[in-house]
């Protein structure tokens, strides 16, 4: 086993004191590699701490892997918080991973050349860009998440071993077996010593990791003031709503656990879980470095106060573009409250009926596709009708452009406010709001919003709306975090 030049940069004293003390501040920064024992661990591992020769440092998982290094079975890596920080913003190989992520190199027809033909750069400039920022090769990655998740899958819940091999992306059980044989150095049944029920129907629970703090409260509160009547329901501390994935119809529920997100799901085709866990990951900003975002924040004296007040915030993501784009639309130029009605009656008017066996909690129907909204006037709802044509818009584009919202497609923050600005009826401020909450960029900054004015005018005192432009420029790339921040502290967040 050897060490990748790549980890030259990891300060090997700085992380032996952290694994020494077990210091959870660097859980998911960095994988310990035992060269005695095989293994590699997270910082927080409960074991016998290795001596400082018989170790080696990695950044990711996917590298000691490849090393030949095997997951430690009683730190769980595939536990782990996901750090996306390092990664950058917009950056080629974010977009990569989040691809693999929802398993775009998994099944038989599945390529590294069709992943970068979707990225829009040949395969030989991927697997540079994969070498030069994670040291490993895209199907490496592609492995590591499959293994991972599989193990996950394993110990979390009472899928069978054949739907755990095919949910975390494996092509046949045979293959399973014998990449959890090689990269495990077990077999997967080994892992399931404990007799276990039989699965409750199509209901799969699994935790989902984050790096602490977390502002759950905040979180709920933000969900609760938008809850769309009939696909959302926030209430005794969890989040619950249908979806239509594929074209299969599903419920989850998300509820805070101990240091985890409990996310359960009811759903016929458990193939879409890695899909789920993606879009659920980024709806609630489970990657965000908090640690990182508060440090460059506080920064700026203006800022630090209400930064330093709420360490654990994050920004709240989008279930799916096309209905946060369309959210975004209806909550234009009125109150959270008027803009909640508005789209409660969208979903009454619109959505689809939610299949009998998933009712439950509140949950009757599914937010509508855009083919039921393209050619609907909405004239019966109370907005302007150049609001209700938006709408339209909105629909007959996503059918045109089904990746319109999808974040992997654009390559940088302007070239995706620039598509959304032509469509008809979307301008700057809506444009930059989808882009915070559907596509999750964390430079996403709507300036123009009188809430984010009015808060920065009661820090800085009154000044013209530039100042505010102005001063962001500092904030980069983590505008989207400090407009979370202003938009708190103003308790006037738009819908």
């Amino acid at each position: 086993m050897s060490t990748p030049e790549l980890q030259a940069n990891l300060n090997p004293t700085r992380c032996y004191r952290a694994i020494e003390t077990r210091d959870a501040r660097f859980d998911g920064r960095f994988f310990t590699a035992v060269r005695t024992t095989g293994i590699y661990c997270r910082p927080i591992c409960p074991a016998k701490c290795p001596k400082f020769e018989n170790v080696v440092f990695f950044r990711t998982a996917a590298e000691a892997q490849v090393a030949g290094f095997r997951p430690c079975l009683r730190c769980r890596p595939e536990s782990s918080p996901r750090l996306a920080t390092w990664r950058g913003t917009w950056s080629t190989v974010s977009r990569a991973l989040a691809m693999i992520e929802e398993g775009a190199l998994d099944g038989e027809e599945a390529s590294v050349s069709r992943l970068a033909e979707c990225l829009g750069i040949g395969e030989r400039q991927l697997r540079r860009l994969f070498d030069k920022h994670l040291g490993v090769s895209p199907i490496a990655v592609a492995q590591t998440r499959r293994v991972l998740l599989a193990k996950q899958l394993l110990h979390q819940t009472n899928l069978s071993i054949a739907e755990v091999a095919l949910t975390a992306g494996f092509s046949s059980v045979r293959r399973f077996n014998a990449a959890f044989l090689t990269h495990v150095g077990l077999a997967p049944t080994s892992l399931r010593r404990v007799t276990r029920s039989p699965s409750s129907g199509t209901s799969v629970t699994i935790q989902l990791s984050y790096c602490a703090p977390y502002d759950w409260p905040a979180m709920q509160q933000f969900f609760a003031a938008r809850e769309a009547e009939g696909c959302e329901s926030v209430e005794d501390g969890s989040y619950r709503r249908s979806f239509c994935l594929q074209g299969e119809q599903g419920t989850l529920s998300v509820a805070p656990l101990q240091s985890t997100l409990s996310l359960t799901l009811q759903l016929g085709q458990t193939r879409l879980l890695p899909a789920v866990i993606a879009r659920v990951r980024r709806m609630f900003d489970l990657e965000a470095d908090t640690a990182t975002i508060v440090r460059q924040l506080s920064k700026d004296e203006l800022l630090a106060p209400i930064v330093r007040a709420a360490p654990g915030l994050r920004v709240p993501g989008a279930w799916d573009g096309f209905e946060q784009a369309v959210r975004a639309v209806l909550g234009q130029q009125v109150s959270v409250a008027a803009a909640r009605r508005l789209v409660s009656l969208v979903v009454a008017e619109y959505g689809r009926p939610l299949a009998p066996s998933l009712q439950r909690n509140g949950l009757r129907r599914v937010f509508p596709e855009p083919a039921d909204l393209a050619n609907q006037s909405l004239a019966h709802l109370p907005l302007p009708k150049a609001r209700s044509q938006a709408v339209a818009e909105l629909a007959k584009a996503v059918l045109q452009d089904p990746l319109l919202f999808e974040w992997q497609r654009y390559s940088s923050l302007e070239a995706a406010v620039t598509r959304f600005t032509s469509i008809k009826g979307i301008g700057d401020w809506t444009a930059h709001y989808i882009a915070l909450r559907a596509l999750h960029d964390p430079d996403a900054f709507p300036h123009g919003d009188a809430a984010l004015q009015r808060s920065f005018n009661e820090l800085a005192g009154s000044s013209p709306p530039s100042a505010l432009s102005k001063r962001a420029e500092s904030w980069r790339p983590w505008r989207a975090y400090a407009a979370q921040y202003l938009w708190r502290a103003d308790a006037g967040a738009p819908g």
